[in-house]
């Protein structure tokens, strides 16, 4: 037998510390080469660690919320003597393939630094199932032993705590028994969910389905007790990340009101016509076209700035970032060169990395690189905000709700649909005359649309 000591794995770009958001193991647990033993998070993304050998947890390097440097002790394993053999093998198998396929050396009792990312494995259908699988699923999923521990991502026990389904319950197909997300699909489908009830919305007593009556908290009772929440995980770097912006930016909002009713009538003979066959149009591509037009006269403005260094670097290519809010916290996935796609593609691509941030399956390449930023709360925007800058970019446009108000045009007072945009500059890179043009081009270009397509 021997002792495996796995160290904190470099996630690359420069990146020294991680924080630790999960266990998935205890000491005294078996664990199998490729079960995940914890879940770490960058200022990117949230990445699994999985473990290199078999054998017996001795003790872990740290508590969730605990920020851990790159190359610290994360987690000793005691290897069996079989594995131990297994494992020797295997990498003398490597040597022979040649250097580059060769486990860096560490220093210690076998110590062992895990891989940036490890390959997931092969599956047998997309929903990481067999056919064999599924027959023995409905055999003997009523007697299957219960875990301390079910082996899941973040993203599949939140979906089972939507559904309320207990994670004990499900017969996992994936390697050492992993839940995957189609493994909870065929559990409901065989027992069905209970989703998690809402919380009651008054404090009045309600009657059950018999008449009976429910007691419920009285509306003006005194209440003392208190819930200490650890700020950690997604929500930790979201607050790093915003202070950082705030400590090192000098922020100054730019507010115009735009008159929308043009674009949006356009955009609705768009959707009338070819939204069966293209898809929906929402407000949003109109604007990342406008912006892409608009920055080629204010290149200062599609920048990112090394404080540091003290280089501002100006990007021809337009990578906007489209703010997107999700369970976990704000995330910011990167619209890639928004000037090379039409409406539908970028209606498309924005709602794919909306739809894969929400699920917890956005990549750290789709997170990195954004030049620009566009944050919106939708039909909750309000009349005005001051959107904070997403560091190390230069400026973000913040889109307010739309309203429709009596507007004098013309002689005759008629109803006009508007929209405020609230847009933050970098005060030490972008003027104020040169921050108030750039919104008043895309002003222009929104109120008469038909020049959004004009070369």
């Amino acid at each position: 037998m021997g002792i495996h000591t796995i160290k904190m794995p470099d996630i690359g770009e420069g990146i020294a510390e991680v924080e630790l958001v999960a266990w998935h193991v205890k000491p005294g647990d078996m664990v199998k080469e490729d079960q995940v033993l914890a879940d770490v998070m960058t200022d990117k993304a949230n990445v699994e660690i999985p473990s290199p050998v078999s054998g017996t947890v001795l003790g872990l390097g740290g508590d969730v919320g605990q920020v851990l440097a790159v190359g610290s002790e994360l987690i000793r394993i005691e290897v069996t003597e079989g594995a131990a053999v297994e494992r020797a093998t295997r990498v003398g198998a490597m040597a022979e393939a040649g250097p580059s396929s060769r486990p860096s050396p560490q220093e210690g009792e076998g110590a062992t630094v895990l891989p940036a990312a490890a390959a997931p494995p092969a599956r047998a259908t997309p929903q990481g199932r067999t056919p064999a699988a599924d027959d023995r699923r409905d055999e003997d999923e009523d007697d299957m032993p219960r875990v301390d521990r079910p082996i899941a991502s973040p993203s599949v026990r939140r979906r089972a705590w939507e559904l309320g389904v207990d994670l004990h319950a499900v017969r996992g197909t994936g390697l050492a028994g992993r839940i995957m997300h189609g493994d909870l699909e065929v559990h409901v489908a065989k027992h069905g969910a209970s989703p998690v009830p809402p919380a009651p919305t008054t404090a009045l007593a309600a009657r059950g389905e018999e008449g009976a009556k429910v007691s419920a908290t009285p509306a003006y009772a005194e209440k003392n007790d208190e819930q200490k929440i650890p700020v950690i995980g997604v929500r930790r770097k979201i607050a790093q990340k915003m202070q950082e912006s705030k400590r090192r930016i000098p922020h100054f909002t730019y507010v115009e009101e735009i008159d929308v009713t043009d674009v949006e009538a356009m955009r609705g003979q768009l959707n009338a016509k070819f939204a069966a066959q293209r898809g929906k149009l929402t407000l949003l591509p109109f604007l990342v076209r406008a912006m892409v037009i608009a920055l080629r006269d204010f290149p200062q403005i599609n920048a990112r700035f090394d404080d540091e260094a003290g280089i501002v670097t100006r990007h021809g290519a337009a990578h906007i970032g489209i703010a997107t809010q999700t369970g976990a916290g704000l995330m910011v996935p990167v619209l890639r060169h928004a000037e090379s796609r039409d409406l539908w593609s970028v209606a498309i691509e924005v709602s794919r990395l909306a739809d894969a941030a929400r699920a917890g399956k956005v990549t750290r390449d789709e997170l990195t690189g954004s030049t620009i930023t566009i944050t919106s709360l939708g039909a909750l925007g309000g009349i005005a905000s001051t959107p904070v800058i997403n560091h190390p970019e230069v400026a973000i446009v913040g889109v307010n709700r739309i309203v429709e108000r009596p507007v004098y045009r013309d002689g005759a007072v008629v109803p006009r649909q508007l929209m405020n945009l609230s847009s933050s500059f970098d005060h030490r890179v972008v003027d104020g005359i040169d921050a108030a043009k750039f919104v008043q081009a895309i002003r222009a270009l929104l109120e008469a649309p038909a020049t959004l397509f004009i070369e």
